[in-house]
């Protein structure tokens, strides 16, 4: 027997050793349930002693005191012994030998616990060991798991099932090692104490995928039923292999957004929340999230994900970007330019995406558009139509917004073509209109006269009117003498015009001269028209008398050498001829009205002469009239002292 062979040893030590009460036996041994086991046991007693009637022994269970009636698992006199021992106990050693060793079969949970050996020698010659045997009834086998099971380091897993029951012998085997890496298995007996273990270790090299996995070790007794299994879950320590967090996304300004952040990691780390040096928020957690109320600007920025769990420091960032409309346009002041200068303006503005920036002049695009966030505008050689209001406008798809500013240019004066004289029925009437900045000065030259107008004189209506850079002077010459004698041809008015960057001095040109003379001839038509009128009305007139007077030629003859005979006969019909004349004189007017300007004002600004307001309270008509061998009336010439060619006819 394997025990007997590893007592004989330690008996003849004992030869040796002087004569006293003593006992050996394994202080723990175990066996599996169901199975059997063999407890090694030696005990010495005095030399001097001689054992009466033989030597017999006892073994209790729990405790050695026979006083405390301990459970009694094997007695050599008798068999007597406590219930859960009866027919599972045998002594296998030869007392008389000094031999206690016990065997204990069919083992179940309620035989683990210690057992004493009480000897007999016969008299007053008995004697309790205190030393004791724990025996550990096992369910499972044992495995041995280091404390700490650290990636990429080799891992050593053994697996324990005792082996002290000779008439059966344990096997060994892996669960689920099929998952592992290259596993090495090695067996082997553990002797201890006189009990032995069978052995099994699995070697291999755990990576992260392997935390929390499942591995078993079965114990098997060949020619039993008896399987006996035990699992394990892998603990794998590693640092973090991978910090997840948001893909890098865009918020509206004012709005709430939540960051999230997820490690893969033994154990869980401690996870912190970062925006540039700040530590935002932190937990010792697998996941930890970020929640950012009311985003505004200063919120935009590389958010980091920290996370440290002792065995190593992993990071992941992701970028918060904050979207919002333009800002208002910063834009230089307003600017003042002299013609033909360059000008820069520059426009500036925040939004998020980048706004396109527009110039605009009087709502009407000039320039190229821009995607940045600078702009300027480059006015090379400045003229007058470059004067106006600059607008920048910064447009993306979350709004827009604008700055404006002005460009004024000052420049030397212009003459406009509006310049010019015109003939109208009371005298002539010359327009000058000119464009500068600062406002022209106008001035209108009479050279043949030598006076310059620039103010209201008695034989002038001098008018000015300034709009904006336009400014406008009108004069009229009341007197056709005024122009230059007799006739308009001979007109010759100068306007001069002025500012700081210049002057210029242009003869106005009469304009509209060919309608005036046509007017002329038209009211001649008229006038004849007029006359061949009043001769029907006059030969009319002499019939009707004619047929009451029974001498009409006779009072004809007297009527036409006499000319108030003849305004009396005509009397009776004023009121006609008086409308049929006057629709004939506002005729001729009209056409001379044609010629003013329409743009001369009210009567009131500068009082023309001869309006045609004027001319209709006029009841003054004139006629040319021709009396074929007519005699003057006594006291008269044939001609007018005045040398007209005409003659009054009074209409009233």
């Amino acid at each position: 027997m394997w025990y007997l062979e590893l007592l004989l040893p330690l008996l003849l030590l004992l030869k040796d050793v002087s004569a006293q009460w003593n006992v050996w036996m394994p202080r723990d041994i175990s066996a599996m349930t169901n199975s059997c086991v063999v407890i090694p046991c030696t005990f010495m007693y005095p030399s001097n002693i001689k054992p009466y009637r033989g030597v017999h022994g006892i073994w209790y269970f729990g405790q050695p005191y026979p006083q405390f009636f301990p459970p009694v698992v094997y007695k050599s006199r008798t068999d007597i012994v406590n219930e859960s021992y009866k027919g599972r106990t045998k002594l296998m050693g030869d007392l008389n030998q000094r031999n206690c060793t016990l065997r204990i079969s069919s083992l179940g949970a309620e035989h683990s616990g210690r057992y004493y050996f009480r000897v007999d020698l016969g008299g007053a010659n008995i004697f309790t060991y205190p030393d004791f045997s724990e025996l550990k009834v096992l369910d499972q086998p044992t495995i041995d798991i280091p404390e700490e099971i650290v990636i990429d380091e080799s891992l050593e897993l053994t697996c324990y099932a005792p082996d002290n029951c000779p008439d059966m012998s344990p096997e060994i085997s892996w669960l689920y090692a099929d998952y592992l890496p290259d596993p090495e298995y090695n067996s082997g007996y553990v002797e201890e104490g006189n009990t032995a273990v069978l052995s099994s270790t699995l070697t291999f090299t755990p990576k992260p995928v392997h935390n929390g996995l499942l591995l078993g070790c079965r114990v098997h007794f060949p020619n039993t039923s008896f399987v006996y299994e035990r699992l394990i879950s892998l603990d794998i320590k590693y640092p973090p292999r991978s910090v997840w967090v948001n893909v890098s996304q865009e918020v509206m300004e004012g709005s709430s957004v939540m960051l999230y952040c997820e490690v893969d990691s033994n154990p869980p780390p401690r996870v912190s929340w970062m925006f540039g040096d700040q530590e935002l928020i932190w937990d010792t957690a697998s996941n930890v999230s970020l929640h950012l109320d009311a985003v505004d600007i200063p919120k935009e920025g590389v958010y980091t994900c920290v996370a440290d769990n002792g065995y190593g420091t992993m990071n992941s960032s992701m970028y918060l970007a904050v979207k919002y409309p333009p800002r208002e346009p910063w834009v230089n002041a307003s600017v003042t330019v002299q013609e033909g200068s360059t000008v820069f303006l520059q426009c500036s503005t925040q939004g998020n995406p980048p706004p396109t920036l527009t110039w605009l002049k009087d709502g009407v695009l000039v320039g190229t558009i821009t995607a940045e966030e600078v702009s300027v505008l480059e006015l090379t050689e400045v003229t007058p139509q470059g004067d106006g209001t600059y607008r920048c406008l910064a447009e993306n798809e979350h709004g827009r917004a604008s700055s404006s500013l002005n460009v004024t240019v000052e420049f030397a004066p212009i003459l406009l073509e509006e310049s010019k004289c015109t003939v109208v029925r009371e005298g002539v009437q010359c327009v000058c209109v000119a464009s500068g900045n600062p406002e022209p000065i106008i001035e209108f030259q009479l050279p043949d006269l030598n006076i310059t107008i620039n103010d209201t004189e008695s034989r002038f209506n001098y008018y000015t009117h300034s709009d904006g850079y336009t400014a406008t002077g009108m004069i009229k010459l009341r007197e056709k003498a005024n122009s230059g004698g007799n006739g308009a041809g001979a007109i010759n008015v100068h306007c001069h015009i002025s500012n700081m960057y210049g002057s210029e001095t242009v003869r106005l040109e009469l304009q509209q001269e060919k309608k005036y003379m046509m007017a002329v001839v038209i009211g001649t038509i008229g006038g004849v028209a007029v006359i061949a009128f009043i001769i029907a009305a006059v030969r009319y007139v002499g019939r009707n008398n004619k047929k009451e007077n029974g001498n009409p030629g006779q009072d004809l003859v007297s009527k036409l050498e006499n000319p108030s005979m003849f305004y009396s006969a005509v009397k009776k019909d004023k009121q006609n001829l008086r409308k049929k004349v006057l629709k004939t004189e506002l005729l001729g007017s009209k056409f001379s009205s044609i010629l003013e300007e329409t743009s001369t004002g009210d009567d009131g600004e500068y009082q023309p002469v001869g309006s045609v307001a004027h001319l209709e309270k006029q009841e003054l008509n004139y006629a040319a009239l021709e009396f074929i061998g007519g005699r003057p009336r006594e006291g008269a010439s044939a001609q007018g002292d005045d040398g007209s060619d005409y003659t009054e006819i009074k209409a009233k």
